[in-house]
């Protein structure tokens, strides 16, 4: 459990009113199938020292602006779950003078929930890294420690390294030899690249982006051996070794056949976890349904999306959109509609939410010389939490220990859920 101070001042969440929500009722309703929000009112920095596993940051700061992209369905049940008293009142009238009339906030606020014997969970994106470390656990991800692989380079073995994080995180520092190509286009570049003999590993920052990107290597069908890097970056720096700094290598969209290749593993991905295609009719009648809420991105890189897409989808390219799925889509029990331009990325990506309990589908209708199109980025309005890794302090020794207690974070979010019956992303599948 999170570390909380029990301390509750005179200000804490404590009065029942016919605007609240016991504990009892929040964990039925948790455990029930209907639609479910809960959103937390307090800056992000307290937020991440532990706030309720399906509780999305909803500050106060740029509450309105927030709650517009993520609670589209203005009758969404929302519980509001924070330890000030006046703090969950505050975002309760802003939401329901808005226009969101059922908002109720937890009796008692957090504490009253610890108080029940139930988890807080400290940092940010927990669900997804969480569901990260559940999947190397379920799948036996293979790895490879950093000295391993670095002998590796040293004697000149065939390698193919690619960083599954973001191009500027690559940017700024990343594995000799390796090449940027972020988490949701793993499957979708990889065939041109492939060398009989190569070795594919994957890394990232930490953990969980590398084992969600080997697994998705994996599930794609090729025919190399997949690994991904232990603790990545961290590990790295961790073992003594020296990073490189300042690289652009990206690996390239793909060619025509190498296309054809990820499309036909995607299809075979499509029908392992029964991914269901629809289409802009389908997507138009589930608009004007006021009893679901509809999410709707694109998963495409954030330069495809600004070159054209479709009105309504936002971008959330997939291997950002599974490895933070509460900075996107927060009411559980939702639609997920994804698109792209060929079907791989958006199967890929929903093969991975449906594992994570997520009703997903993939929109069938290509984007390709479609006259609907909307140009250019939509910035959003407000702040998400931000991952705080310890990269570069002044002090090294600092660094090295920040880094451990990370990873030892990441691991430990495991037998937090072990002992959380609260914790299951679906009702009949191994997470």
């Amino acid at each position: 459990m999170a570390n909380y101070e029990n301390s509750v001042s005179n200000n804490r969440c404590s009065p029942v009113t016919a605007n609240s929500i016991s504990v009892s009722n929040l964990v039925e309703a948790i455990r029930g199938s209907e639609e479910l929000a809960i959103v937390d009112p307090r800056d992000h920095e307290t937020y991440s020292n532990g706030h309720l596993l399906w509780a999305a940051s909803l500050r106060l700061e740029d509450a309105l602006e927030a709650a517009e992209v993520l609670l589209p369905r203005r009758s969404v049940p929302i519980v509001i779950a924070g330890d000030e008293a006046e703090e969950a009142s505050s975002l309760q009238n802003i939401l329901k003078k808005n226009g969101w009339p059922d908002v109720k906030v937890l009796e008692g606020g957090i504490n009253s929930w610890v108080g029940a014997g139930h988890e807080l969970y400290s940092g940010v994106n927990v669900p997804s890294k969480l569901f990260g470390e559940l999947v190397e656990r379920h799948y036996g991800t293979p790895h490879i420690e950093a000295e391993q692989l670095n002998e590796w380079i040293t004697e000149e073995r065939p390698l193919i390294i690619l960083d599954s994080r973001t191009e500027r995180e690559f940017n700024r520092m990343n594995i000799p030899t390796g090449r940027s190509c972020p988490g949701g286009e793993l499957a979708y570049r990889v065939f041109d690249l492939l060398d009989q003999d190569a070795t594919v590993v994957v890394n990232c920052a930490g953990r969980t982006r590398s084992i969600l990107g080997a697994e998705s290597l994996v599930r794609a069908g090729i025919p190399n051996p997949v690994v991904a890097l232990e603790n990545g970056t961290m590990g790295w720096e961790l073992a003594g070794l020296t990073l490189e700094h300042g690289n652009n290598d990206v690996v390239s969209a793909p060619s025509d056949i190498g296309q054809q290749k990820a499309s036909a593993a995607a299809l075979q991905v499509s029908g392992r976890f029964d991914i269901t295609r629809i289409n802009k009719d389908t997507v138009n009648h589930w608009k004007s349904d006021s009893s679901r809420t509809l999410y709707q991105f694109d998963v495409r890189t954030p330069s495809e999306y600004d070159a054209g897409h479709l009105a309504g989808f936002r971008n959330a390219p997939g291997g950002q959109l599974v490895q933070a799925t509460d900075e996107y889509a927060i009411t559980r029990g939702s639609r997920i509609v994804l698109t792209d331009n060929d079907f791989t990325r958006a199967t890929m990506t929903a093969s991975w939410l449906t594992e994570m309990g997520w009703e997903t589908y993939v929109l069938e209708d290509e984007l390709n010389g479609d006259d609907s199109l909307e140009y250019g980025n939509t910035e959003l309005k407000f702040s998400t939490p931000q991952v705080v890794l310890p990269y570069d302090p002044g002090d090294a020794h600092v660094a090295r220990e920040a880094m451990q207690e990370y990873l030892d974070w990441e691991v430990a979010l495991v037998d937090q859920y072990d002992q959380d019956p609260l914790a299951r992303f679906t009702r009949s599948s191994w997470a």
